[in-house]
């Protein structure tokens, strides 16, 4: 069984769509493991985005993803990696599947809100991020 971390970002928590997220999710048979609500600081923002760090938007990421509360999510299912990120929908709106949450909800290539790891060795250095009692 697969695990991965999910990060309801800023404006998915802003606009009241933590529950109706979480439902894709669930409705595709992953099991949340791990649920917190939390404002990120700066030094895990940086620590999360580290391989962006000198990119011309790495600025952008830092201060959107700490600008307010995020929702981090624990999955384990098979495939959760690969089916999360399925789920979630391709970052340019206009590629995202209408069915994804991005294609239904994003209203913009950056302000996406999801995040998603790329990869079980990325979710389990994501989830000692944001889980560290979970690693």
């Amino acid at each position: 069984m697969e695990r991965t971390l999910i990060l309801i970002k800023p404006d998915g928590v802003e606009r009241k769509l933590v529950g109706e997220i979480i439902s894709f999710y669930e409705r595709k048979n992953l099991n949340i493991a791990a649920l917190s609500m939390i404002k990120a600081s700066r030094e895990q923002a940086e620590t999360h985005y580290e391989e962006h760090k000198g990119k011309h938007y790495y600025e952008e990421l830092i201060k959107y993803i700490t600008e307010d509360r995020v929702c981090a999510i624990v999955v384990e299912g098979f495939q959760a990696v690969e089916v999360v990120r399925k789920i979630n929908g391709d970052k340019d709106l206009l590629k995202a599947d209408l069915g994804s949450i991005r294609g239904r909800y994003a209203e913009d290539k950056t302000r996406n809100l999801v995040h998603a790891s790329d990869s079980v060795e990325h979710a389990e250095r994501e989830i000692g991020i944001w889980f560290p009692g979970l690693v």
